[in-house]
């Protein structure tokens, strides 16, 4: 499968099979994330997989989203949130871990695995749960596991829509 293919066909799931995830695929959707790249190779991340029934559990009430606890895993992306003010006024690790996160959604798809990014979920609980120091911030959330559904395409803009060239238009 090429990158377009696998971008075309994603989709975000909410209906999870109980089917356990393979270690060896989970290793696969973690390795894209490691070799994602980040703002002067400075890798400041840390990806918790939660697997634990209880702990799984207690993250679905953080994020607030029941279907999340459908999913054998959680995966919960982390940055250090330091200075690190990329010259266009962007956090890094916040683009950092955006970029790590997209890596391991393609990466899933291309295994045969759904995922949900998330962003709206309580931090605090969230942190909580999983021990996560006060400096760290959790940038993004996504089930994984294997898809109980096959959601259709959502409407895309065209690119007339969303591209303009030499001046913003």
């Amino acid at each position: 499968m090429d990158v377009l293919s696998a971008i075309e066909g994603r989709r975000s799931i909410r209906k999870y099979s109980s089917k356990p995830v393979e270690e060896e695929k989970l290793l696969k959707v973690l390795e894209a994330a490691r070799l994602s790249p980040s703002a002067k190779n400075r890798q400041e991340w840390k990806f918790v997989v939660a697997r634990d029934p209880e702990i799984r559990e207690k993250l679905t009430e953080a994020i607030g989203q029941p279907f999340v606890g459908e999913a054998p895993i959680i995966l919960v992306c982390c940055g250090t949130e330091t200075e690190g003010i990329m010259k266009c006024g962007q956090p890094r690790y916040t683009v950092d871990l955006s970029i790590a996160t997209a890596y391991m959604i393609l990466e899933a798809y291309e295994q045969g695995l759904g995922t949900c990014w998330l962003g709206s979920f309580d931090e605090n609980m969230v942190k909580d749960v999983l021990d996560i120091p006060e400096e760290v911030r959790v940038v993004s959330i996504t089930p994984l596991g294997y898809p109980d559904e096959s959601p259709s395409p959502r409407p895309r803009k065209s690119l007339d829509q969303i591209v303009c060239y030499d001046k913003y238009k």
